[in-house]
């Protein structure tokens, strides 16, 4: 064996040692189908039938823990029983999601609607699972996930991100959701909209380089919130092309102006 064949045959030894990614999206799907019937691909009709894919997806997912990469050396069991123990919750908070992107947005006739075709729906459930694994130590994993929703969806919300309850997606495309993002409860955001950092060296990697949005805000399409001490105050209203590096007080309304871009009106 030469020495690029040795190299590369080093390099799949290295990456095998980590779940494969169509592994881990394929979970995730299988996942999504149990939680919301409207998804699923299998006949969960009867009792029994409904236990046996319960069963199923755990066996799936301590596979993938199974593996190793993040989970080397770790109790495999323990992991998977944790995660499974936060199906209810992570069902939960998707469900408040769509309950807040039914109410948001008077388009949508049902809350099936929702489920079956709208991406905020399929970037929440995702960001919803993926934050289990990012916050137990499994970013790969966690990262696998979010980037599958971002290519089927074009909304990119990393899985570190802080997200409050009845979060509201609407449209979606082309919204960017930063690392250490926090968002209250009762938002809604619209597309085009991106929470970023003012920073990107890698000497900041460990600080808050993200802005904190606070409870009720609007933020409206192709909105710029740049900094981790920038902070929207609650119920406030972001106008559609602002862009904005600094702190705003609650309950103000901000629209954009070419003269002066963060005005509050």
């Amino acid at each position: 064996m030469n020495n690029f064949l040795r190299q590369l045959h080093q390099e799949h030894q290295t990456a095998f040692e980590c779940p494969p990614p169509y592994k881990v999206v394929a979970f995730f799907k299988r996942l999504t189908g149990f939680l919301f019937a409207e998804y699923s691909t299998v006949d969960c009709s009867t009792p029994e039938a409904t236990e046996a894919e319960f069963h199923n997806i755990k066996a799936q997912l301590k596979s993938l823990f199974d593996h190793g990469g993040e989970s080397k050396s770790r109790n495999t069991s323990e992991m998977t029983d944790t995660f499974i123990s936060k199906l209810p919750a992570i069902k939960k908070s998707v469900e408040e999601d769509i309950e807040a992107i039914y109410q948001g947005d008077p388009a949508t006739k049902s809350k099936t609607e929702v489920i079956r075709t709208y991406p905020g729906f399929y970037a929440m459930m995702a960001y919803r699972t993926a934050y289990i694994f990012f916050t137990n130590g499994c970013k790969l994993m966690a990262r696998t996930i979010s980037e599958h929703a971002h290519s089927e969806t074009g909304i990119d919300i990393h899985p570190g991100a802080q997200i409050g309850s009845h979060f509201c997606i609407d449209h979606g495309t082309g919204i960017v959701i930063g690392e250490t993002s926090i968002i209250g409860s009762n938002v809604k955001i619209y597309q085009g909209v991106t929470l970023g950092a003012l920073s990107v060296k890698k000497a900041d990697a460990g600080t808050k380089r993200h802005p904190t949005i606070k409870d009720r805000v609007v933020l409206y399409a192709n909105a710029t919130i740049l900094g981790g001490t920038t902070v929207i105050g609650e119920n406030s209203t972001i106008g559609g092309n602002a862009w904005i590096t600094n702190s705003i007080p609650p309950n103000s309304v901000i629209t954009y102006s070419p003269k002066s871009q963060n005005t509050i009106a």
